[in-house]
């Protein structure tokens, strides 16, 4: 008889699979096809970023560093934030370094959901936040963005809210679809959450993206949103570094006590060479000040040549994605479904794409599919190429 039996549990997480990224990917690899699916860049960071990290090593900075991250790299992130958003977060008590974007959202919402709760998230959104939810085992109250536009529909949002709601996530410059919020959409949003004590999880990881004549409206620009705030940010989205997964989270001194309360159980510290490496490469502030107009390039490179296809053009406002419609093109494929549509375009065109059907919980289909642009020039100009027979 054989003894050897893995005893069986209830999932926590029965809905999940693997994810659309992985899937793509793993298709584009086999099918050598030009990855603008997943959303990370396939250029180099700055050597300077890497000599820092380096010296930082040979100075013996290989030991655990203090829980909440370096002190320098969080006077670093405070200065930043306060020079362009003119609010001062104490370096001490309201920053936090933490293993990427993806781990700061997770912990923000174990510090303060549980079960009974619920947290409104605005779909199409970013596709651990609903997992991550179901984790605490609260109820997620899903809100659409106004299709087509992807603006908040703040009547949506406040017949949303109730005595249950701990918590909403938002999401500006937004993944998938590229939208920025306004400042009147953030002043909304203030007036509808003033009267509750309904607490703000903004995931600004693209901030350092957004395309003239806009800007990034942070949450942190308007202080009764700061006040219930807990902002999210990546340095792998702005540095090009993505492998690194080092970001932070900036949050009044109580959200933050409670934030690491949990950081300090699911994660302690990050990474000590990486944190001294960014903290000596932020005394200059150019690489972000000029990201804009970097990835502004690109945006404009590619959205020229998917002009000259019958792929129908959505506005990008921000982040490194650019959707489109498929509805127009000459191809009897446009009539698949949106992921089906994906899986076509990888294996028979050669270039792979995500479908923004997969950011939504019900897998709504709207006939539009998400490209990344964060590729050198040659990427993008192949990548047009092939669709151009289409």
């Amino acid at each position: 008889m054989n003894s050897e039996r893995t005893p069986a549990f209830p999932s926590r997480l029965p809905n999940v699979g693997t994810t659309i990224f992985t899937v793509m990917s793993a298709l584009a690899t086999e099918h050598q096809a030009v990855n603008l699916g997943q959303g990370f860049p396939d250029f180099d960071c700055d050597p300077k970023l890497v000599e820092g990290v380096t010296a930082a090593m040979r100075q013996g900075h290989n030991q655990y560093p203090p829980m909440p991250g370096v002190p320098v790299l969080r006077e670093a992130i405070a200065a930043k934030i306060e020079a362009l958003y003119g609010r001062r977060y104490d370096a001490g008590s309201e920053i936090t370094v933490t293993a990427g974007a993806t781990q700061a959202i997770l912990t923000a919402i174990l510090c303060c959901v549980g079960p009974g709760d619920e947290v409104i998230v605005l779909e199409p959104c970013y596709d651990s936040y609903v997992p991550n939810i179901e984790l605490t085992g609260a109820t997620v109250v899903r809100v659409p963005l106004v299709p087509g536009t992807f603006r908040p529909d703040f009547d949506k949002i406040a017949a949303a809210l109730s005595p249950k709601t701990r918590a909403i996530i938002i999401n500006s410059p937004h993944n998938p679809s590229g939208t920025v919020w306004s400042p009147a959409d953030m002043r909304r949003l203030d007036e509808l959450l003033a009267p509750t004590n309904v607490l703000v999880i903004s995931d600004e990881v693209y901030e350092h993206m957004v395309y003239a004549p806009l800007r990034h409206e942070s949450v942190a620009r308007f202080p009764g949103l700061a006040a219930r705030s807990f902002i999210v940010s990546s340095f792998g989205k702005t540095y090009h570094v993505t492998g690194w997964k080092v970001g932070y989270v900036a949050a009044p001194a109580a959200l933050t006590a409670e934030f690491r309360k949990v950081h300090q159980f699911n994660v302690f510290t990050v990474n000590t060479p990486m944190q001294h490496g960014l903290a000596s490469y932020m005394q200059d502030a150019a690489p972000y000040l000029n990201l804009p107009a970097f990835y502004q390039a690109k945006r404009d490179l590619f959205r020229e040549g998917l002009a000259k296809t019958k792929f129908r053009l959505l506005p990008c406002e921000g982040t490194y994605f650019q959707c489109v419609a498929i509805d127009q093109l000459a191809v009897p494929e446009r009539d698949l479904p949106e992921a089906d549509f994906c899986q076509w375009l990888t294996r028979e065109v050669g270039v792979a794409a995500i479908p923004l059907s997969a950011f939504y919980g019900d897998g709504f289909d709207q006939k539009v599919v998400r490209f990344c642009f964060a590729k050198k020039d040659e990427t993008l100009s192949e990548a047009v190429r092939r669709l151009a027979s289409l």
